[in-house]
C-alpha cells in the first residue's frame, strides 16, 4: 500500500507522457479551452491614440478658453489640425485629431457661442484622458500564453488581435465503465438488494466540470467474459483516459484488477493509504500510438467521486499547466473521528466566519452516502499520523 503523495506522483508521471493533441476552434466557441500556442499582437492595441472619454480635445496650454472647430465620433473620424486656441468634440474610443495631446472631460467645461470654457474646478494636465497607440501591447508582443483558459475577456482580446479561430489542446476522451451485479438504470425504482448506477452520472459530470470529454458505456453486472470483452473493446478505442467503477477491492466478485492485466494493462499500483477510496487500481495501456489510463476506482459513490477530486483532476490540471485547486486553512468546528493511519479526506462544509475561514465536518461520512457528498463543499484533509481533530484545530480544505 502506498501514500496518497507516492500515488499521485505516480500518477502525474503517466500523465506527463500523453502528447497532447491541438484544434482550431471557432472563437465563438472557445470558451474554457486551453490555448495551445502562444497569440501575438498583430496590430499595436490600441491601434491609433484615442479618447478614454466624452469631452473635447486639445493641445494643452494654459489657456482656459478654446474655438470650438468640429467634433469627430468613433469610427467617424474627421481630419482636423487643432491650434492652439482650438478644441474638437470628441467621443470615447473616437481617434485623437492631429495637434491635440490631451482631452478634457465634457463636465469640466461649458459652452457660450461656440467658445469652450473650462470650469474653475477643472483639472488641467498635458495628456490627460489619451489613450495612446500601442499603449495596451505593440505589435508582435505576445497578447495571450499557451496554456491560458480561455474566459470572457480573454475572447475580448483573441478578437482585438483577428483571432476568429483559435489554437487549443484538445479535450482527453475518458471513457466511464461502472460494474456490480447490484446496479440497475436510473430510470428504475430500486427493490430487494438492487441500487441506481449513479456513479456514471457523477463521473461524466465531473470530467465536464473540468471541460474535457466524457463518454459514458453505462454499466454491466459481475460476469467476468463480458466484462473482459468490454473492457478490451474501450481499451482499444479513442480514449485518453479509461475509468471504471467496483470490482477492484478482495471480494469474490472483484476480479476488475485481473481484467485489467490481462487485457495488457501494465499495472502502476493498487490500493492507496487513504479514506476513502483505499482499494484504488491505477495502470497503463499502451496502444500502437499512445497510452491510455487505466483507472479503477471503488464502487462506492463516495469513493469514485472524491477519488476523481483528489487524483484524476489534479492530473489534469498539471498536465494542462493549470493552476492547483487552492488549499484553504480552516479552524474546525467539531471534532472529527480518526483512529486509523490513513490519510483522510472528511466531507465538510467551508465558511467565512467571524475570525476568519471556519469549517465543519458531515456527520455521516459514510463511503456511500451521495446526499452528504452533495451537501459538502469542501474535503477536509486529515493526515495519515493525525488522530480525533479536535474543535478549534487548523486544518485544511480544499473545495469541491
Amino acid at each position: 500500500m502506498i501514500s496518497y503523495e507516492e500515488a499521485l506522483d505516480l500518477i502525474n508521471k503517466e500523465f506527463g507522457k500523453i502528447n497532447l493533441a491541438t484544434e482550431d476552434v471557432e472563437l465563438t466557441e472557445s470558451l474554457n479551452r486551453i490555448i495551445a500556442e502562444d497569440v501575438f499582437a498583430d496590430v499595436d492595441l490600441p491601434p491609433f491614440d484615442n479618447s478614454a472619454m466624452d469631452g473635447y480635445a486639445i493641445k494643452f496650454n494654459p489657456e482656459r478658453s478654446r474655438n470650438i472647430i468640429g467634433e469627430v465620433s468613433a469610427g467617424n473620424f474627421k481630419e482636423y489640425i487643432v491650434g492652439e486656441n482650438d478644441a474638437v468634440g470628441i467621443t470615447t474610443g473616437s481617434k485623437i485629431p492631429e495637434g491635440s495631446d490631451t482631452v478634457i472631460p465634457v463636465e469640466d467645461v461649458s459652452i457660450e457661442n461656440d467658445i469652450l470654457l473650462f470650469n474653475d474646478n477643472a483639472k488641467l494636465k498635458k495628456g490627460i484622458n489619451v489613450r495612446l497607440k500601442g499603449s495596451d501591447l505593440l505589435k508582435g508582443s505576445i497578447t495571450v500564453n499557451k496554456f491560458t483558459m480561455i474566459n470572457p475577456s480573454v475572447i475580448a482580446t483573441l478578437a482585438s488581435c483577428g483571432k476568429d479561430k483559435v489554437k487549443v489542446f484538445r479535450k482527453l476522451k475518458a471513457g466511464i465503465l461502472a460494474t456490480g451485479d447490484e446496479l440497475i438504470p436510473v430510470s428504475e425504482k430500486p427493490s430487494h438488494d438492487k441500487i441506481r448506477a449513479s456513479n456514471n452520472y457523477a463521473l461524466h459530470a465531473a470530467f465536464q466540470s473540468i471541460n474535457q470529454e466524457p463518454v459514458s458505456y453505462g454499466f454491466l453486472n459481475d460476469d467476468r467474459n463480458a466484462i473482459a470483452e468490454k473492457v478490451k473493446t474501450i481499451l482499444d478505442s479513442d480514449i485518453d483516459i479509461f475509468v471504471t467503477t467496483g470490482g477492484v477491492s478482495v471480494g469474490k466478485y472483484d476480479f476488475l484488477k485481473e481484467v485489467f492485466e490481462e487485457s495488457g494493462v501494465k499495472k502502476i499500483f493498487w490500493k492507496i493509504n487513504i479514506k476513502p477510496g483505499m482499494p484504488f487500481y491505477f495502470g497503463v495501456y499502451q496502444t500502437t500510438d499512445k497510452p491510455v489510463l487505466a483507472f479503477g476506482l471503488p464502487g462506492n459513490p463516495v469513493s469514485a467521486l472524491v477519488n476523481f477530486y483528489i487524483f484524476i483532476e489534479p492530473a489534469i490540471r498539471k498536465l494542462l499547466n493549470q493552476k492547483e485547486k487552492e488549499v484553504y486553512k480552516a479552524t474546525l468546528q467539531d471534532d472529527i473521528r480518526k483512529k486509523d493511519g490513513k490519510k483522510h479526506f472528511s466531507r465538510g462544509t467551508i465558511y467565512n466566519g467571524t475570525d476568519g475561514w471556519e469549517v465543519k465536518s458531515h456527520s455521516s461520512q459514510s463511503s456511500g452516502n451521495y446526499y452528504e457528498l452533495g451537501n459538502a463543499n469542501c474535503l477536509i484533509i486529515t493526515e495519515a499520523e493525525i488522530r480525533n481533530p479536535k474543535k478549534g484545530d487548523v486544518v485544511k480544505c480544499i473545495l469541491i
